[in-house]
């Protein structure tokens, strides 16, 4: 049996609460003495020192639905996490493939540096020789 009023909506965190006349955030509360030893209600977190009357039993029904949302809402979260993960799985995919590209741009960039520097030493090599001869052949003629 319901006395009071009750506003069920979400919080922050996606869980399930239930709000009391005065605007609290409902607790959980077991029932110590009487005939309904052992069970749980749901109470104002003010009372007994409150006029609010908010009172709600925990019926199997209700600890189902609730259970229930918060599997809706575990197998949602699952669902944004396998879309991240794809994604992610994606992007490593691109990288993986842009750093094997950069890989061999770099094996062509060394090839071509070598061949830079043998054709600067050939150069060298060439002009060392040409003055070389140009002296032998002014001494020659002079």
């Amino acid at each position: 049996m319901d006395y009071g009023r009750s506003v069920s909506g979400y919080s922050q965190n996606s869980r399930m609460v239930l709000k009391c006349e005065c605007g609290n955030d409902a607790v959980v509360r077991t029932v110590k003495h009487g005939p309904n030893v052992g069970m749980k209600f749901h109470g104002c977190p003010l009372w007994p020192n409150t006029k609010c009357i908010f009172f709600r039993w925990i019926s199997d029904h209700n600890q189902n639905e609730e259970l229930e949302i918060k599997m809706l809402e575990m197998e949602q979260q699952q669902h944004l996490m396998a879309e991240k993960n794809k994604k992610l799985k994606g992007k490593k995919k691109n990288l993986e493939e842009e750093n094997q590209e950069l890989k061999i741009e770099l094996c062509h960039t060394r090839v071509e540096l070598m061949k830079t520097s043998r054709n600067e030493k050939n150069f060298s090599m060439a002009l060392l020789c040409s003055w070389v001869f140009f002296c032998i052949l002014l001494m020659y003629l002079k």
